[in-house]
């Protein structure tokens, strides 16, 4: 079947991070909606609102952290179903709430169920994808993050339209989470499990059937056994010296240095400002001078310019540039977008210089754009890559509950205070961060890992474990589909 097959595993799972981004817009447009202010007595820059989105991203650290567990005791197919599975009795939770604390248990398990996926997706999405290919394979996970933002914003946006007696402003939004998540409990079932984590189980008849199922081409026989025992011997020599539990990736300098690269790299994506726009983007059209169905109109847009440009770049960009200069232009670009969209807002304080709103709004869709050809899909790509497979559960589960949740969950508390009291100013705390930190770090420390396999990037990084395993017996070989010849003999041609 090869790459469509590849592609087809690729986005189904991915349905994880729609249901990502999905939970994360809609309560963008939730909290625009007056019933739902007048229901729970709260406003929009209440320290409510900011609990309601910071338990959510509370919640993504708890999942993304439990997921390292998970990922290596049940697999990366059954921790997405976990994921998908949680997040639907979330959903039931927030569309059926009848006071504050059902909406906040409910945001709490769906940011759990998120968390679980996020961490999980790109994993599973970067151990099914041809090295040629893995940029687009993993970068589809923002795409669909950017697809669920789309849906979130145009569902509440319809549904702003019902009467403000109507609690239909709110609920239809919040029950929507059912769907994806029903579609991912039950599509999961028949994809295939990942191929390395088959074979560290010790299951190689069924990786080899696997890695044939997602790869062949017709021609390509002997590269997909090269790349089998690739796996195996490096899975194997990395067996002989593991220590169970989270405390290696702190011990053993060559796995403390590739989790603190994950853990930079979603940091550093969060320090974008991306999700405080994300979360907040109506309250900055509000200072714009955007109201009412203008205001959640402007939303749905912005939230279509990402997936946009994050669908240009991943399909015929990230696997030729490679993930260090997008990232590196992001910084910049980013920085730039956000200074001029402090300017015009400080020129503008009333909201009533029509085109100084418009290049407010031109500028915060820039952001948009300019993230979705960098950080976006660059950060989940990366991380799963820089991760050795004896860490890679454990290492992509604390990069995302610290590096992504934790931080996000902060700016999800103070951003509409922050908002509210030094208003345009606050753009400036990302702009420092992005040109004093990120962009040093990325230049002088991250290294370029586009089109290696995943055990090439362990001699990237100067730090493989060199034993070789045991022969395998002639029983093995057979088990596996290969003959004694190719085991070999065999090299990995790219």
């Amino acid at each position: 079947m090869g790459r469509s097959f590849t592609v087809y595993v690729a986005v189904l799972a991915a349905t994880g991070s729609f249901l990502f981004g999905y939970d994360s817009g809609v309560m963008t447009d939730v909290i625009e909606s007056p019933n739902f202010l007048a229901y729970f007595q709260t406003t929009q820059t209440s320290a409510i609102v900011g609990a309601i989105n910071s338990t959510f991203s509370g919640g993504a650290v708890i999942g993304s952290l439990q997921g390292g567990l998970t990922m290596d005791r049940f697999g990366r197919k059954k921790t997405i179903q976990m994921g998908a599975l949680i997040c639907l009795i979330g959903a039931v939770l927030q569309s059926a709430a009848q006071n504050l604390a059902m909406i906040l248990t409910g945001r709490i398990l769906a940011g759990g169920a998120v968390g679980l996926m996020s961490m999980s997706v790109p994993v599973y999405q970067a151990e099914v994808a041809h090295p040629r290919s893995r940029g687009l394979i993993v970068g589809l996970a923002q795409q669909m993050i950017g697809i669920g933002f789309i849906v979130s914003t145009w569902i509440g946006y319809g549904s702003l339209h019902a009467p403000e007696t109507s609690q239909l402003q709110w609920r239809l939004p919040l029950a929507f989470q059912v769907v994806p998540a029903l579609v991912l409990v039950i599509g999961m079932i028949f994809l295939p499990e990942s191929p390395r984590y088959l074979i560290e189980e010790e299951q190689y008849g069924e990786a080899m059937r696997v890695l044939r199922k997602l790869h062949f081409d017709g021609t390509n026989d002997e590269w997909i056994e090269a790349e089998f025992f690739e796996i195996r011997r490096t899975i194997e020599a990395e067996k002989s010296v593991a220590v169970q539990g989270w405390a290696p990736m702190f011990t053993v300098p060559q796995w403390r240095t590739r989790m603190l690269h994950g853990v930079a790299v979603q940091v550093f994506t969060q320090m974008t400002g991306i999700n405080v726009i994300g979360y907040y983007q109506t309250i900055m059209y509000k200072a714009l001078g955007f109201t009412g169905n203008r205001n959640t109109l402007v939303a749905g847009l912005y939230n279509c310019v990402g997936p946009i440009a994050n669908f240009i770049f991943v399909v015929f960009l990230l696997d030729r540039v490679g993930r260090r200069r997008p990232m590196l232009f992001g910084t910049l670009g980013i920085s730039l977008a956000l200074i001029c969209e402090a300017a015009l807002n400080s020129q503008n304080p009333d909201g009533q210089r029509i085109g100084y709103s418009i290049g407010g709004v031109f500028f915060l869709f820039a952001v948009s754009v300019i993230f979705s050809m960098s950080f976006g899909p660059c950060s989940w790509v990366y991380m799963a890559e820089v991760m050795p497979m004896q860490i890679r559960g454990k290492g992509n589960a604390f990069a995302v509950g610290v590096g992504n949740w934790a931080v996000s969950t902060l700016w999800n508390q103070v951003s509409p205070i922050a908002l509210g009291q030094i208003e345009w100013r606050f753009y400036f705390v990302f702009v420092a961060w992005n040109l004093c930190v990120s962009f040093p770090v990325i230049y002088f420390l991250f290294p370029e890992t586009k089109q290696k396999t995943l055990e090439e990037i362990d001699l990237l990084f100067a730090q493989r474990i060199e034993r070789i395993p045991d022969e395998m017996t002639q029983r093995e070989k057979e088990e596996a589909g290969v003959s004694a010849m190719n085991v070999e003999n065999t090299k990995l041609h790219n």
